[in-house]
């Protein structure tokens, strides 16, 4: 028993080491850059997936060791514990220390001050009480005690308590910052959802299925979500001649509050970083794309139209790619398998500014100056019946493997123009639209963040700035009218610049008692009084 309660405490004393905290602080930079260099799940799961499929044989290893999901991983989570186990329990014995030393009066005098690494000895004019008296004046806002014993008077002064207290606000702030951030990933949540502009639907963030992808804190069921409704205007981007965009910015109109219930539309000025705050939730714009329009006319002469957006897969000229798939309106097939064999799935790129080299279609600009699309049209069953999930952006290939899903027309459509299938089905390109991928995002602990960041950074610059001091001044009695004044100095931290600080400190006193008796002395003569 005796052994295990020494192997706990040793334990516990290397935990909380302020070595072993600066260890785990690298080791949770450390831990990071994995997040930073591969595609996480909570943010892209479709790019994780990619990265596993491209690489078979490491792709399930770091799946398994949750590279995917760093900052929710058992291994990240263990850091992140022992490091604040270790700040607290390094800090808290400190803090005590500090305030105790806050408490106690400086030191006395060393019996020999001309051991000490900065000594001086002079002599001043006037006697032991008074030149105490100036020394002490002088010395203001430094702390100090004066001792007398016989005809000795001591000063001792110190000063730079600072210095340890910023050193125990930065780290205490650091622990703060901790908290915080935890709080945040608790009690926060932040979703992204694809708005089409010009029109489109708009959405309401009532419910996390409003959403298209959706993250939320441990303790954030989906229920108690603050509503906001927003729809966006217009979308305005700006572009270099050679293609880089130098401005986004979506004009929104949105409701929360009881502009809900008033049915009342505020305008907003959404650009890239200047979210719209309300509610406590942050509205910001991420980025942006195309949304192609397409008009499938039946036999019948019943027409089904839709906008959806499509993938970027080219984020200089916004070359992107994406499907739509069309049930054919009620009645056009009475028969229902009949009805599911004549669905349409359209698949292809889409260009802003299309460029052509023979039949193959690119984009030689990212603004919506000439929209063009390369298309293949497929006849059959697109899955829609299926109750399984389908992709945005790419057709079930099992469904063309299985002959479900066949090829009907491949062609090339500028806005405006239209194909005609073999059974008389038209397909028309009406154009393109902007859309805005909006991300609404809940941290309860942004303020809390912002404030321990602010005061680490000024704990740490008084920690830098401020040096701890101490001088001890011993005077005796001399020669009739004169006293000796000894002066001994001790740098307690940085020792840089403390040589030429004390010899204008040594002067600072002297000079100035000699100066306060010469103008007592010329007051007395003429009469004058001095205070």
């Amino acid at each position: 028993m005796r052994r295990l309660l020494a192997l706990i405490r040793n334990t516990w004393r290397t935990l909380t080491s302020m070595g072993t905290a600066l260890v785990l602080l690298f080791l949770l930079a450390l831990a990071a850059i994995p997040g930073a260099l591969l595609p996480q799940r909570s943010l892209n799961e479709s790019k994780v997936a990619e990265y596993i499929a491209a690489r078979p044989t490491l792709g399930p290893l770091l799946d398994r060791l949750q590279a995917f999901d760093v900052f929710s991983s058992f291994w990240f989570t263990a850091i992140y514990a022992l490091l604040f186990i270790s700040l607290v329990g390094c800090l808290t014995p400190r803090l005590f220390e500090h305030i105790r030393s806050l408490r106690a009066v400086p030191v006395p005098a060393p019996r020999n001050l001309g051991r000490l690494p900065k000594h001086h000895t002079g002599e001043a004019a006037g006697d032991p009480q008074a030149v105490a008296a100036a020394v002490s004046e002088r010395l203001r806002g430094w702390r100090q005690v004066t001792r007398t014993e016989g005809d000795t008077t001591e000063i001792s002064a110190e000063k730079g308590y600072l210095r340890e207290f910023g050193n125990i606000v930065f780290h205490f702030s650091l622990l703060g910052l901790l908290v915080a951030i935890a709080a945040g990933k608790l009690f926060g949540y932040e979703g992204n959802v694809i708005v089409i502009a010009d029109g489109g639907p708009g959405f309401c963030s009532a419910s996390p299925a409003a959403f298209d992808s959706f993250r939320a804190g441990n303790t954030v069921d989906g229920t108690s979500l603050y509503p906001i409704c927003l729809r966006v205007n217009e979308f305005d981007a700006e572009y270099l001649p050679t293609g880089q965009a130098t401005s986004f910015a979506a004009d929104i109109e949105y409701q929360a509050g009881q502009d809900l219930a008033d049915d009342v539309w505020q305008p907003y000025r959404l650009r890239v970083n200047h979210p719209l705050r309300v509610g406590g939730d942050r509205v910001y714009l991420q980025g942006h794309g195309y949304a192609p329009t397409f008009t499938v006319t039946f036999p019948d002469g019943q027409s089904r139209t839709q906008t959806v957006q499509w993938r970027p897969d080219d984020q200089t000229t916004f070359l992107s790619s994406g499907v739509m798939r069309f049930d054919p309106p009620a009645g056009t097939y009475p028969n229902p398998d009949r009805r599911r064999e004549q669905q349409i799935a359209i698949q292809g790129l889409f260009a802003p500014t299309q460029q052509l080299d023979g039949t193959l279609l690119s984009s030689s600009f990212p603004a919506l100056n000439d929209p063009g699309v390369a298309i293949d049209v497929y006849r059959g069953d697109t899955g829609l019946d299926t109750g399984r999930p389908q992709n945005l952006f790419t057709l079930d290939e099992r469904l063309i493997g299985q002959g479900r899903l066949s090829r009907v027309a491949r062609v090339n459509l500028s806005a405006g123009a239209e194909t005609r299938l073999d059974d008389g089905t038209v397909v028309r390109f009406d154009g393109a639209v902007p859309f805005v991928n909006v991300q609404v995002s809940h941290d309860p602990a942004q303020v809390w963040v912002l404030v321990f960041a602010m005061t680490m950074m000024a704990g740490l610059l008084v920690s830098l700035v401020v040096r701890r001091r101490r001088i001890w001044v011993r005077i005796e009695p001399a020669a009739p009218g004169t006293v000796s004044v000894e002066l001994g100095g001790l740098a307690r931290t940085d020792n840089s610049g403390w040589g030429e600080e004390f010899e204008r400190l040594v002067s600072r006193l002297l000079a100035a008692h000699a100066s306060d008796e010469a103008r007592a002395d010329a007051g007395t003569r003429s009469g004058e009084k001095v205070t």
